[in-house]
């Protein structure tokens, strides 16, 4: 079972890796990232999870409540408890939901491996130059939950193991298989290369994506908010639009991603 450890100062070096996890999330965290919140932590504790959790950090208060899930706990992890002053003592700021844990990247498949190990039939989604954290996070959510197959990210891209993007994916970045590397331009030449059909969002895309035949292997190109995708990648990929009431055609690119995926899964299991 796991370890339950009680603190009694803030200063523990036992619990080092939980000391100000702002500026930890700003500055790299040595193969290290945090998850947070209890459903997160229920998916960091189950088979869904790909990555090692390191240990556990939670509030003395919730200890009770969280008995079932912690039960999940693999075997010798550590599990370290505290009042909630302690706990804000470690970390800096009030942790309001009294949950943190710290999970091991461990080795990452290059760019290159991931796609090769899809398989024939598969469904990936490519964020470019996405920044923000939030967006990040709920494209992972949707990548979950309408089964992507991988989620390929450019360096210009966030990492999807940021804190708040964890948050956000409400475990989604814990799930589902990414990799973050390289430019645009080599990300799509490497799809290219295995054969994926490039379909790039847009606004004034020439086919609307209801409507268009699932490729055997697609990619969703999904550009930032604002300028999108630039028109040198477009010119690379079969535009996609989302048709939408009157004369609106901006939608949240967290939110065109779950659209998307959505349209890709119904023509996958209409043509079954």
């Amino acid at each position: 079972m796991a370890l339950l450890i009680s603190l009694t100062a803030p200063d523990d070096p036992r619990i080092d890796a939980y000391r100000v996890i702002k500026e930890r999330d700003l500055v790299g965290r040595g193969g290290r990232f945090i998850v947070e919140g209890r459903t997160v932590l229920d998916v960091a504790l189950s088979p869904r999870n790909r990555f090692k959790l390191e240990s556990l950090l939670l509030a003395e208060s919730r200890l009770e409540a969280l008995a079932p899930l912690l039960a999940q706990a693999p075997e010798g992890l550590p599990i370290y408890t505290a009042s909630q002053a302690i706990l804000d003592g470690i970390t800096g700021f009030h942790i309001h939901r009294g949950l943190l844990g710290i999970g091991l990247r461990g080795s990452e498949p290059s760019m290159a491996e991931l796609v090769a190990s899809l398989p024939e039939t598969a469904l990936v989604v490519v964020p470019l130059g996405i920044t923000n954290h939030d967006n990040v996070g709920g494209i992972m959510r949707n990548a979950a939950a309408f089964g992507a197959d991988a989620a390929l990210f450019d360096f210009a891209s966030c990492d999807p193991l940021y804190r708040k993007a964890i948050r956000v994916s409400v475990g989604g970045s814990l799930m589902v298989p990414f990799a973050r590397e390289g430019s645009a331009e080599a990300l799509l030449d490497l799809l290219a290369a295995h054969d994926f059909t490039l379909l790039a969002l847009s606004p004034a895309g020439k086919y609307e994506i209801g409507a268009l035949p699932r490729p055997r292997r697609a990619a969703l190109l999904l550009g930032a908010e604002g300028p999108g995708l630039p028109a040198p990648i477009l010119a690379r990929t079969r535009t996609v639009r989302i048709d939408m009431a009157g004369n609106f055609d901006s939608l949240n690119v967290a939110t065109t991603s779950g659209i998307a995926l959505h349209a890709m899964r119904r023509t996958q299991i209409n043509a079954a």
